[in-house]
């Protein structure tokens, strides 16, 4: 793997670490060539410490390693993308990374959705809302929705209206998503059942 630790006088590059599984942003270090090389060589993600002078492993005082997944180096081949399991909080202070963020699975308008469905079952009694007419109905009737969607699915997927399919598999995920609620779990507990399997 080439990566250039000449370009700056001090010989470091930034090393920028990344969850392997939730793909957030934990934090950002320095490392030198021998620090890149002890990552590897350990599997635990090493910095040189530019307050100490020294070589310093994450979570050598506290526990929290960082164990290496994998290590990509940019176009430039002087900033590093470490892919890491964090063993406990990244951050000094004891947070999840250094940007005071949870560091929690998110899926992208799959999320937003999610928050969206829980805020309608908090304010169920809303008239206008469908999503809360469906919880002041009951799981019944959600568990019922979802049956309907997977029947709709399967008899688009049958045909050759790819339109209609994707509308109906929408429709699908969408119900799934608050009976998933309504049972008082979200996609990421199906997630963990699926990585269980694998």
């Amino acid at each position: 793997m080439k990566v250039d630790f000449t370009k700056n006088s001090d010989g470091l590059i930034p090393a920028i670490i990344q969850d392997a599984k939730t793909k957030n942003v934990l934090m950002l270090g320095y490392m030198n060539e021998e620090a890149f090389l002890k990552t590897q060589e350990t599997r635990k993600v090493t910095f040189f410490s530019r307050s100490k002078q020294r070589l310093w492993t994450k979570g050598e005082t506290s526990g929290n390693f960082l164990e290496l997944v994998d290590l990509k180096v940019d176009c430039d081949y002087d900033t590093v993308l470490v892919r890491a399991n964090p063993m406990g909080p990244t951050c000094h202070t004891g947070t999840d990374t250094c940007w005071f963020e949870d560091n929690t699975q998110e899926f992208g308008f799959l999320t937003t959705l999610e928050s969206i469905i829980a805020t309608r079952q908090a304010n169920k009694e809303d008239e206008n809302s469908y999503v809360a007419s469906l919880f002041r109905k009951g799981i019944n009737k959600i568990a019922q929705k979802v049956g309907e969607e997977a029947v709709e699915t399967v008899i688009e997927a049958k045909d050759n209206n790819d339109d209609l399919f994707l509308n109906e598999s929408a429709d699908l995920l969408f119900h799934l998503l608050i009976l998933l609620r309504a049972k008082g779990f979200e996609l990421n507990d199906v997630v963990k059942t699926l990585e269980s399997r694998h």
